[in-house]
């Protein structure tokens, strides 16, 4: 399902997107491939943990939680937000450690509720 959105991008945002769902499936492996409000997404416990999405002239992430965004809105200095989405582009990706803040954080919350 990914491999299929991802090869309608351009280079640049396939690649950039590519590192962002490489390490996702990295810090949580038992996530699957699915879609969530109309977006390739991973799923974690039958709940969309983190989505992802190509626009004109920037990339998105999409965490479903104001709350998990919130938290992490200091490590996430100098990228757009909005109440669910981090903007970014392939020449400023998001940190490895924030996404891995932002998977896990996501993680406790599914867990939690």
């Amino acid at each position: 399902m990914f491999d299929e959105y991802l090869s309608e991008l351009s280079d640049e945002d396939r690649q950039a997107l590519a590192a962002v769902v490489e390490h996702v499936a990295t810090v949580a492996p038992e996530a699957a491939e699915g879609r969530s409000y109309g977006l390739p997404a991973f799923r974690y416990n039958g709940k969309p943990l983190l989505g992802f999405a190509a626009h004109k002239g920037f990339l998105s992430l999409y965490p479903f939680s104001p709350a998990v965004l919130d938290a992490a809105k200091t490590d996430l200095a100098g990228f757009g937000l909005s109440k669910g989405a981090v903007r970014f582009t392939p020449q400023q990706p998001i940190p490895a450690e924030v996404l891995t803040q932002l998977v896990n954080a996501r993680k406790r919350e599914i867990d939690g509720a």
